[in-house]
């Protein structure tokens, strides 16, 4: 059984949150969101935490986790994401200003991981019976390719009551693989009890288990070169929009769409909590209380 490793997207400042809330404390003793996910992660056999961080907060944070901070228990990396950063070939046009989004994140860790690997985001706080799930398959998946896997969630477990929010709405087929990925925009729960969204300027229902993603995915390290070879391609038709992103599910959906590659949708009663929005915050401080006393986690996580 191999040890899968975690690819923590950890680059993106949180511009609605107002800070870089991926060292915000949420735990009684400042523990970090992405502290509880590397306790979750050790807990479900993962053996490397790869994270994806900027050089404008490189010292910040690279002082602050640590594989002393996690008491020696799992391998600690840093790799890099930067505008400039590119395959081959490609460069950044003139004004733009951000990176390229979340599977260019990724692909700035093709030199670091070797073994399959669970993508999460540093801000998302996934459970325990998440991360024991996509452990359980990725560690079965040594000398595999093209056999991906994510966590998808109950949708009414990932609503903020402060705002809208966006999903990746899921297909999933018989077998349990995805069909499709489709991002839904401004979610809310309306005061009648209906989940809708409101792409289109109406108000279109969802189901309350409705099936979405929350960018925890599971991958084979032949995911980097699919990524590397799809990116050029990206890059040539949407180098001219300044704000355009190349995001996992887009990736996911191309592999899927063509038949490379199947994706095995893990389904979780793990109640999802994040800080989308500043006022989001104390829910989730008291959520973590609630599992602490439930025995979950203990009062001081890395003793």
């Amino acid at each position: 059984m191999v040890k899968p490793t975690l690819l923590v997207l950890a680059a993106g400042m949180g511009s609605r949150y107002g800070s870089l809330k991926q060292m915000d404390g949420v735990g009684p003793h400042d523990e970090a969101i992405i502290d509880y996910s590397i306790y979750d992660a050790i807990r479900a056999g993962f053996g490397k935490v790869v994270f994806v961080i900027r050089h404008s907060f490189e010292k910040e944070f690279r002082e602050i986790f640590t594989a002393e901070r996690f008491g020696g228990r799992i391998a600690v990396e840093f790799v890099f994401q930067e505008l400039e950063y590119l395959p081959e070939g490609c460069a950044v046009p003139e004004g733009r200003v951000k990176p390229w989004g979340t599977n260019h994140a990724v692909l700035m860790a093709k030199e670091a991981i070797r073994e399959p690997f669970a993508v999460i985001n540093a801000d998302d706080f996934y459970g325990a019976e998440a991360y024991a799930a996509i452990g359980a398959y990725l560690s079965s998946l040594e000398g595999s390719h093209d056999r991906y896997c994510m966590v998808a969630y109950d949708l009414n477990r990932t609503l903020s009551e402060n705002g809208t929010v966006s999903r990746g709405v899921c297909g999933v087929d018989a077998a349990g693989n995805l069909t499709s990925m489709v991002e839904r925009t401004k979610i809310e729960r309306m005061g009648d009890g209906r989940i809708v969204f409101h792409d289109n300027g109406d108000d279109e229902p969802l189901a309350e288990d409705t099936p979405v993603s929350m960018n925890l995915f599971g991958f084979t390290p032949d995911y980097f070169d699919h990524t590397e070879r799809y990116f050029k391609q990206w890059f040539r038709e949407n180098a001219d929009h300044l704000k355009g992103e190349f995001y996992i599910p887009t990736m996911v959906n191309k592999l899927i769409a063509d038949g490379t590659s199947e994706l095995r949708v893990l389904r979780s009663d793990a109640q999802w909590h994040g800080v989308t929005y500043k006022e989001d915050k104390p829910a989730l401080v008291a959520a973590i209380r609630a599992m602490i006393a439930a025995g979950k986690y203990p009062e001081k996580l890395w003793e």
